[in-house]
């Protein structure tokens, strides 16, 4: 079964200030704030939704097919999408932008400055749906505007089952808007602050959006998750990880977990279990990208975590 996974490319840029922000902005003086800060440490990580929940499928066994948009400076990308053999079909590159990026500046206090361009992800609805075609299950993932709406009418149009998933992409939708996403998905997946929006926006609770979808799944961080189906409310414990590096990306590896157990055919209770050691594995790693296992030791740590044996991909 063919995964087709439509979202965001983007190169994140991680910096480093080694001071506090605090120290250099004058409250009296915000409105004329004119600050620049040296940042001796920086990393460039590969990121996006589709290419995060692409790496994460890949890792368990199955053969992802991401849909995005990417610039002219996406050969680094490719090279690196090459060696961890990802297949390319539907990535389209554009050669007058520049791919999709955030620049991350963190001081010494874990507080966050973000700038992030767009780029080639403001033109994904240049992608067609139409195109794919051995697709059995997607997901509509945060991408540009256009190109989300597109993707998920033509899902629903060709009868192919799909996740949405708005993520940071959800205040770009009012509710006549999100209430469309929901009607043409199969299941919904947000964490817990999005899952709040979602309902403020729609004014659907739970009952009411379940009523709609197959499951909606609300992701809680370090207390877990719980999955709605209609008829059961499953909690799913998180798993543990071995130590807390860089949360960034974990609903990413988390949504991959989701995609191979329903890929797969497994109860909820699987599926769920998978999806939180996913993102259990990826916060034990800096970038999105950078955390790897093999069968058995996702199998081995997956006993461990729940107390029972991980039925694999060929259960």
């Amino acid at each position: 079964m063919a995964a087709l996974i439509c979202g965001s490319i983007a190169y994140d840029n991680i910096m480093v200030f080694p001071d506090s922000f605090k120290n250099h902005i004058l409250p009296e003086q915000i409105h004329i704030l004119n600050v620049a800060f040296l940042v001796p440490e920086m990393r460039r990580e590969f990121g996006g939704c589709a290419l995060n929940i692409a790496y994460n499928l890949k890792l368990l066994g199955e053969e992802p097919l991401p849909m995005g948009t990417a610039g002219s400076d996406f050969a680094a990308y490719r090279t690196w999408l090459e060696r961890n053999t990802i297949r390319q079909d539907y990535i389209r590159v554009l050669d007058d932008v520049f791919t999709a990026q955030a620049f991350i500046t963190t001081d010494l206090d874990d507080n966050q400055i973000t700038a992030f361009h767009p780029g080639a992800m403001n033109f994904s609805h240049l992608n067609r749906v139409a195109d794919v075609k051995d697709a059995t299950i997607a997901t509509v993932s945060p991408d540009g505007r256009d190109g989300m709406v597109q993707h998920a009418a033509d899902l629903a149009d060709a009868n192919v089952p799909f996740v949405f998933d708005p993520g940071q992409g959800l205040p770009m939708f009012d509710g006549d808007d999100l209430r469309r996403f929901v009607e043409q998905a199969t299941w919904v997946t947000v964490n817990d602050y999005e899952w709040q929006l979602l309902k403020e926006r729609t004014g659907w609770d739970v009952a009411e959006l379940t009523q709609r979808v197959d499951a909606l799944i609300v992701t809680r961080g370090e207390k877990g998750s719980v999955i709605y189906t209609g008829k059961d409310t499953l909690e799913i414990a998180a798993a543990r990880p071995r130590a807390i590096v860089d949360p960034t990306g974990c609903g990413d590896a988390y949504r991959a977990g989701l995609i191979f157990g329903l890929t797969h055919g497994f109860e909820w209770k699987i599926t769920g279990q998978i999806a939180s050691l996913m993102g259990a594995i990826k916060i034990e790693s800096h970038g999105t990208q950078n955390h790897q296992f093999t069968d058995s030791e996702f199998a081995d740590r997956y006993a461990a975590s729940f107390g029972e044996s991980y039925p694999g991909a060929n259960a």
